[in-house]
């Protein structure tokens, strides 16, 4: 009853746009957008760390907070910086709007193989380079929280191979229906969805929750992440595609 209450608010607040892009188109792509190997992984190897450096659990949780704040502003900056760069883009021509249709189709068929031969060939990864220097930067970490701020941000940059496409497809579908306020608040929402698996994680982990056990589940998992974020790819570039031809 809740959830209706808030769509019907939306609806007479003018928040869903005209590219019929509502609260839960939103809401389930910023959940399996969020449900990403890389992001899960990334974290864990953080807070493993931090458990065995940090005497107080409590210190732990703080920095978890501040990586995890950090990743939600980088982000949302990133989305509200691009989200006029694409709608400009297809002021000009269409044509624009097919190529991140191709791209993020592609995107989709990579995800997607990665279901049946996880990491053979081209897959959407943290570069080994990357990789590295996050484990660096995680090492670096001590009692200041600034440190787990620029972690978070760092790591939200390099994920993006990871987690950029399901992005790009939403902005492109919000450019298109033009860039307004309504739409700056779906990409909040979008964003604090996005982070939620990681606060649940990082507040599990706080409980008692061992970094093997998170680690063998994402392992067990990562195929089937891979192919849900990889059939919706194929659902936003085609639902681009059609728009920007009917």
């Amino acid at each position: 009853m809740s959830f209706l209450l808030v769509q019907q608010y939306l609806l007479q607040q003018s928040i869903i746009a005209e590219t019929n892009l509502n609260l839960p188109i939103i809401i389930g792509a910023a959940l399996i957008d969020s449900i990403n190997p890389c992001a899960i992984g990334v974290l864990v190897f953080l807070l493993a760390y931090l458990l065995k450096t940090m005497k107080q659990p409590g210190m732990m949780l703080l920095h978890g907070l501040v990586y995890i704040f950090a990743v939600f502003l980088t982000y949302l900056a990133a989305g509200l910086l691009l989200l006029p760069i694409i709608q400009s883009l297809g002021n000009f021509s269409v044509v624009a709007y097919f190529v991140i249709a191709v791209l993020v189709i592609l995107a989709g068929l990579i995800e997607i193989k990665d279901y049946f031969c996880y990491g053979k060939g081209i897959s959407l990864n943290i570069g080994p380079a990357a990789s590295k220097r996050i484990e660096m930067y995680v090492k670096k970490i001590s009692n200041r929280l600034s440190t787990s701020f620029a972690l978070g941000v760092f790591v939200a940059l390099v994920e993006l191979p990871c987690t950029g496409a399901v992005y790009l497809g939403i902005l492109s579908l919000m450019a298109l229906a033009g860039v307004e306020v309504s739409h700056i608040v779906l990409l909040v929402l979008y964003n604090i969805i996005f982070v939620l698996p990681l606060i649940v994680i990082l507040w599990l982990f706080y409980g008692g929750v061992s970094a093997e056990a998170f680690e063998a589940w994402r392992k067990r998992h990562r195929g089937s992440m891979r192919l849900m974020t990889g059939l919706l790819l194929l659902l936003m570039g085609v639902w681009l595609i059609l728009y920007v031809t009917v």
